[in-house]
């Protein structure tokens, strides 16, 4: 059995900063709801206090996340070390989207290094932290972030990208709300 946190200590910190990927898992309120697992990369994700973290969603084909958070607020981040002692950590809590348009979307911006796109922050109040072996996670060698969503939105305009929001960003698999406004892009 795994050793529950209530914060994220100095030593979890420093765990999480060596890692280059992590897991978001949501899920609708609904019972027939699809759950939704995501893999997350690039810089994006900082610990803003003990019991709080923050990620910038680049973007992506769906908006489950967003339209699950507004549903019902629940989630969980999930990382584990591919390089190193085996170790897995998972963050549950309650998450809200900050999208352009609201309050804490420059304050948070300035905390991340410049990335391709943000279509949104994720702000997670984290209540819970569970550890695990993860003996059973391959052992995995970092190379390079991917250089992909650099180069689509590269080669998007701003109406290109706003465009794909309004159309693809809308609404959640589920038919729940997504975006709010997709009239603004850092």
């Amino acid at each position: 059995m795994g050793k529950e946190y209530t914060e994220i200590s100095d030593r979890i910190q420093n765990w999480i900063t060596r890692q280059h990927m992590f897991f978001v898992s949501t899920a609708p309120s609904a019972a027939d709801g699809l759950v939704n697992c995501s893999p997350k990369g690039l810089d994006c994700l900082r610990v803003l206090g003990p019991k709080e973290i923050a990620y910038a969603d680049t973007g992506g084909s769906g908006i489950e996340t967003v339209a699950h958070l507004k549903d019902n607020g629940r989630i969980t981040l999930m990382m584990c070390s591919f390089e190193g002692p085996p170790m897995i950590y998972r963050f549950y809590g309650t998450g809200v989207p900050i999208e352009p348009h609201e309050k804490h979307f420059a304050e948070l911006l300035e905390r991340f290094p410049p990335l391709p796109t943000v279509r949104n922050f994720i702000r997670i109040k984290v209540h819970k932290i569970m550890d695990s072996c993860g003996y059973g996670v391959p052992m995995y060698e970092f190379r390079k972030h991917r250089d992909s969503l650099t180069n689509y939105f590269n080669n998007q305009s701003a109406e290109d990208i706003l465009e794909y929001r309004r159309t693809r960003n809308a609404r959640s698999l589920d038919g729940l709300p997504g975006l709010q406004s997709a009239d603004a892009d850092s």
